[in-house]
């Protein structure tokens, strides 16, 4: 199975996942760049994916299914339009032969969800590269149960989120640890494949834990600078997680 990063919007991915002559689509908030590749390439559309209702990763929906009669799996605790078969924390998706593992994972949306079949992760817009979500309707505490549980998948897991974020979430984690060299290696390697107009996604969630602040909360540095911006003591790995998303909320 091949998956193929469908460029939307300003810096949205539609991931396209094709078997022989079959595909499937995970987000896809405009339709327009899925009819030309399946077109193009002479596919024949599965199955829809959906990890949560923003508008950028449901508004292709509509028109793909007047194309295609095909099962649409979203959350259960969200209302998706065209959604035929809701999904939330244990079920399985088999899409094109291979299963993914349902996860409630929310925290940037109320219901948001993940899909995991190893090696592969979708995981929308809870975890980014270097970065996570921002916290629309959930709560800090949320959100960061929810990216323990992903940090706690094996490490060889390609990381497959919705956005090129990660130039500027990388910024993020240099102001945070500026002495971390995993995050300064990454940068450099960053820059290069936004360059060659490459995505910096997927990405493998070993170096996630290295170089994602959102995911050390329980380091030294970060929780000093996390204290430094927050102006008091911050006492557990949460409390820290609340302060860094506040602090990139207006970085």
């Amino acid at each position: 199975m091949q998956i193929i990063p469908l460029p939307a919007f300003r810096d949205n991915y539609i991931w396209l996942l094709r078997d022989g002559s079959r595909a499937a689509v995970v987000d896809p908030g405009d339709a327009a760049p899925v009819l030309a590749y399946l077109a193009a390439e002479g596919l024949t559309l599965d199955a829809i994916l959906i990890t949560h209702h923003h508008a950028d990763h449901i508004g292709g929906v509509a028109e793909l299914l007047a194309h295609a009669s095909v099962p649409v799996h979203g959350p259960a605790r969200e209302n998706i339009p065209g959604m035929t078969h809701p999904v939330s924390e244990g079920d399985a998706v088999t899409v094109l032969g291979k299963t993914f593992r349902v996860l409630d994972i929310p925290g940037h949306t109320g219901g948001h969800v993940g899909y995991y079949g190893a090696p592969v992760l979708f995981c929308g817009d809870t975890l980014f590269a270097a970065g996570c979500g921002r916290i629309f309707e959930g709560t800090p505490a949320q959100l960061f149960a929810s990216l323990e549980k992903l940090a706690a998948l094996p490490g060889d897991t390609q990381v497959y989120c919705t956005h090129e974020y990660t130039l500027s979430n990388l910024a993020f984690a240099a102001a945070v640890e500026p002495d971390n060299a995993a995050v300064s290696e990454r940068i450099a390697l960053s820059q290069k494949l936004r360059g060659n107009n490459t995505p910096t996604v997927p990405f493998r969630l070993a170096g996630e834990r290295n170089s994602n602040p959102f995911l050390r909360t329980r380091e030294t540095a970060v929780i000093r600078q996390a204290e430094i911006r927050a102006g008091q003591a911050l006492e557990t790995p949460v409390e820290v997680f609340a302060a860094l998303r506040e602090w990139k909320n207006g970085f």
